[in-house]
């Protein structure tokens, strides 16, 4: 009796049909970020897994798995049974704008950073490291040696690729780690075989963008994403942006006018700040004017797309909200202005017309700036404390890097909008 019992309840708690796992993504999951991790493990297990989207926020199909119900719960992920054939089905109805895309492999993920401690965090690697999706980080020496090739996603730690170590100089450059990280950058350009840093991040860009161009998908936030571009303009037109103060020799004349466009993925049109004073590497960042830095009113909106014709862009835009808290950066934002043709806005500030998130083709692969430093500190300074994101399972600004995590697990890339 109490095993016919036990039998008739389970038969009451599980629909009709119900053959795999639903991770909802809306406001009912309880911890938005491991589910991406979740998701990942299923994919390392050899699992296929359907991204439904614009279905309650992104939702997740997985197979129904002892193994896997197990990790859910290790990782305080919501779940429930579902129909997982009914569901796609439902979500590929052209009545509504939602769609599937099968995802079918762990992407292998390289995060490029300095192995040297920094006086300041990287939301990457915070929600690499919360949400538990393996990484390794690499560095030049990787770079230089080929290892790209290896990896199906790799992230711009806070790197200035301009050589000018993130135009700390004003504020900084009598610190203790501003001058190891000089030292440092100097001793391992010349181990390479470069006169200088900024010769030997301009090679690095170099590298990075032809993995890009190769099938690559590279992600970067704040700095990381104008500074690339910025090395790019400057090394193509043979110009020196370096203040005498940092390297030690002056800058070429008119080297703000000069900048060689042709080759960056991004930006175009833009000019370097030359002035070893000014914490900005070029006019690419807008941030907000001074009377509209407000973390209680500044947010931005995401656009929607469609989810048939435009999977690319509504896969990187899966959240469960439409418009998303604001937060600075050193680049906080980028021009509208100074974007390329063929470059797809992914969200702008509705009150400054700035660009927050873009995403765009460059030969065989695809690149995402995001702009801002980390998406749960308004304004995180140098030497402040790394967010603890056990605090914020559910941040819509943490969701979309976790977006780009997954982009290249899916079965094909589409083409652009």
């Amino acid at each position: 009796m109490r095993l016919l019992l036990a039998l008739l309840t389970l038969a009451l708690a599980t629909p009709a049909g119900a053959q795999d796992l639903l991770i909802p993504m809306d406001e009912s999951q309880s911890d938005h970020l491991r589910a991406y991790g979740a998701v990942y493990v299923a994919l390392d297990r050899g699992y296929d897994v359907d991204w439904l989207l614009n279905v309650r926020g992104g939702s997740f199909v997985v197979p129904s798995d002892a193994d896997l119900e197990t990790e859910l719960r290790a990782r305080g992920v919501s779940f429930e049974p579902t129909n997982g054939a009914q569901a796609v089905a439902d979500a590929e109805s052209p009545a509504a704008n939602t769609s599937v895309v099968r995802l079918e492999k762990a992407p292998t993920i390289a995060v490029y950073a300095p192995q040297q401690t920094l006086p300041w965090d990287d939301a990457v690697l915070l929600a690499l490291t919360y949400a538990e999706v393996p990484y390794e980080q690499i560095y030049d020496e990787d770079v230089l040696a080929g290892r790209l090739s290896e990896f199906d996603w790799v992230h711009l730690h806070h790197e200035d690729f301009s050589g000018q170590y993130g135009k700390f100089y004003a504020a900084y450059h009598g610190q203790a780690w501003y001058q190891q990280q000089q030292q440092e950058a100097e001793a391992s350009a010349r181990a390479f075989g470069y006169s200088k840093v900024s010769a030997l991040k301009l090679d690095i860009a170099r590298t990075i963008r032809e993995y890009v161009v190769e099938g690559g998908f590279l992600f970067a936030m704040c700095s990381g994403a104008d500074t690339f571009d910025l090395a790019l303009a400057a090394g193509a037109a043979g110009l020196d942006i370096v203040p005498a103060e940092i390297d030690g020799d002056g800058q070429t004349p008119g080297a703000r006018d000069g900048l060689d466009f042709a080759g960056t993925l991004a930006f175009e049109d833009f000019h370097p700040e030359l002035n070893v004073m000014e914490y900005e590497h070029a006019d690419i960042d807008a941030p907000p004017p001074p009377s509209l830095r407000n973390p209680l009113t500044d947010y931005f909106t995401l656009f929607e797309f469609s989810a048939r014709w435009d999977p690319v862009p509504t896969m990187l835009t899966q959240n469960h909200v439409a418009s998303v808290r604001g937060f600075m950066g050193q680049t906080t934002a980028f021009r509208e202005d100074a974007i390329k043709p063929g470059v797809v806005i992914l969200a702008k500030s509705p009150t400054t017309g700035s660009v927050r998130y873009l995403y765009g083709p460059a030969g065989q692969g695809f690149f995402a700036f995001y702009g801002g430093h980390d998406p749960e500190d308004y304004q995180h300074f140098v030497g402040d404390p790394p967010t603890d994101l056990s605090l914020h399972r559910n941040s819509p600004g943490y969701r979309l890097i976790l977006n780009n995590v997954l982009f290249p697990a899916a079965k094909k890339q589409p083409q652009k909008t």
